[in-house]
């Protein structure tokens, strides 16, 4: 967990939801800016004891804007009360099948609108700069590491911010939040790494070659699979979460 004055790790730099607090911020809004950068980028553990003294601790404060950090951590839903304080909120299956069939719905309407209304188009130096990003990592594809999972966000709401809608792309990030604690667990082998680059430069290329019927096809294979084996990668994920820690 980042302390505050902690240099942040390169891939804590791909997680655009997370948003720095201004330089007037109040302690409660440093600590809870720094604990909720922690807990989306998967730097605190499902199993963590989270309590006042811990925390207030760890970022050298009081326990009053830890408690004030720890309330709106509440209300985002990011956290959740337990006999010994608080701890990361994991969603149940039944949740995480609902918020997959979520966010395959967002992905496939970023590039579904722009099929229906000819005048949607991408923006291209979005794209052709987020596949500049992958045509390093398919010559030289990273270890498995559940950080992955950052980058493999961004590129999905590049993706989806191409297509211009924001609320669209802003919905996306949400369910993607929701659901990153679980998905960390989803690049645990070289295989998966490998075909992930693929399939997202292989997307990217259709896209910007206006070949949008096969674009949301191959978008939708990839992110859809079939929700059954997206489920089955869940419950494996969940089940490494509970040997962990």
């Amino acid at each position: 967990m980042n302390v505050p004055g902690e240099a942040q790790s390169d891939d804590a730099s791909y997680a655009t939801a997370a948003v720095a607090p201004p330089a007037s911020a109040s302690l409660r809004d440093v600590v809870y800016h720094k604990l909720r950068d922690d807990i989306l980028n998967g730097r605190v553990s499902p199993r963590e004891r989270l309590t006042e003294p811990k925390l207030g601790k760890t970022f050298e404060v009081s326990r009053t804007p830890v408690r004030e950090a720890l309330s709106r951590l509440l209300s985002d839903g990011l956290v959740e009360r337990t006999d010994f304080g608080y701890a990361v909120v994991v969603p149940s299956l039944e949740d995480l099948r609902n918020l997959y069939e979520l966010r395959i719905t967002l992905e496939l309407r970023g590039i579904a609108r722009a099929i229906e209304n000819p005048q949607v188009r991408h923006d291209e130096r979005l794209l052709r700069s987020e596949l500049a990003t992958w045509e390093p990592l398919r010559d030289a594809p990273p270890d498995p590491d559940p950080s992955f999972v950052i980058l493999d966000e961004r590129f999905h709401q590049v993706l989806s911010r191409a297509s211009g809608n924001t609320q669209l792309t802003g919905a996306l990030v949400t369910v993607n939040q929701k659901i990153r604690a679980v998905r960390m667990h989803d690049f645990v082998d070289e295989d998966r790494i490998v075909a992930t680059i693929d399939e997202h430069m292989a997307i990217v290329r259709l896209v910007l070659d206006r070949q949008l019927p096969e674009a949301l096809t191959a978008l939708h294979k990839h992110v859809g699979e079939s929700l059954e084996v997206v489920m089955q990668r869940a419950t494996t994920a969940m089940t490494r979460m509970a040997l962990a820690g």
